[in-house]
């Protein structure tokens, strides 16, 4: 039997084919993919449906699914007019990790975490090429907020050519409590910011977790005060800042050339 018609059989009825966005969409669809534990990213509800929406809300809820409130009209018009009934979930590309899967994944490799912290990396674009840079720098994981965030839909598993499949990536409630998390267990917190040192300055060669922040105003206040060095990039033109993904790739690359030379030397 072709295993591709097999598997449109398995799957829930309403749910998407695998583009750019994979849809469930009705009631059914979506209660039944939360009863097969598939991996959500987020859901889509009119809040002013009634019914049996409670209920969906509330097993979503459950499994830490966020929820966000839309109009009929948004509903639709992400659906391409299809009978949604209140509600829409997207998939997720692959399962979000815990962060003791990072240290697991250092720890495996006998090596000292190396993390890409993302700072409301909003567009998807960016998140899935920073996710690429991560896996062929060899980096342990990746860790993005719950809330304005881009997450594992199938736009970033597309720009990430597949290491979103790789790469562990922790979805976190408070980011700013994370990175206190990771200082208590002995990592480095790397901001990358305009007011920081000269980036191949600073040692990068220990535990460490690099910030990256938001494509229009860079980390948080308080994300920034977390940070126990900032890294800058020289700007030699008129423009002053690199798309974040660009500039993720050059630090990501430096920490790898520094962590490589202590190698080499037998240092590590």
């Amino acid at each position: 039997m072709d295993n591709k018609k097999n598997d449109r059989r398995r799957r829930p009825q309403g749910f998407g084919t695998e583009e750019e966005n994979k849809y469930i969409i009705g009631r059914n669809p979506v209660t039944e993919a939360l009863k097969a534990g598939m991996n959500i990213d987020s859901m889509y509800v009119n809040p002013e449906a009634g019914g049996s929406m409670g209920h969906i809300v509330s097993m979503a809820k459950e499994r830490g699914i966020p929820i966000k409130n839309a109009t009929d009209q948004k509903l639709s018009k992400m659906c391409g007019g299809a009978s949604h009934q209140g509600v829409i979930a997207v998939g997720a590309c692959a399962e979000y990790a815990e962060l003791d899967d990072i240290f697991a994944a250092a720890e495996k490799k006998g090596e000292d975490p190396f993390i890409i912290v993302c700072d409301e990396i909003e567009d998807p674009h960016n998140l899935g090429a920073i996710i690429r840079t991560a896996e062929t720098a060899g980096a342990h994981g990746v860790i993005i907020p719950k809330r304005r965030s881009a997450s594992l839909n199938f736009t970033v598993y597309k720009t990430s050519a597949g290491a979103a499949s790789w790469v562990p990536v922790a979805r976190v409630a408070n980011l700013a409590a994370t990175l206190d998390e990771l200082k208590e267990r002995g990592v480095w917190i790397y901001g990358t910011d305009g007011s920081g040192e000269d980036y191949t300055k600073i040692s990068m060669t220990g535990p460490m977790a690099l910030v990256i922040g938001s494509e229009g105003f860079g980390m948080g206040r308080l994300i920034r005060e977390k940070c126990d060095f900032l890294l800058r990039l020289p700007m030699h033109g008129k423009i002053t800042s690199l798309n974040a993904s660009v500039a993720a790739g050059i630090f990501m690359y430096e920490a790898v050339r520094q962590r490589s030379e202590i190698t080499a030397r037998g240092e590590g």
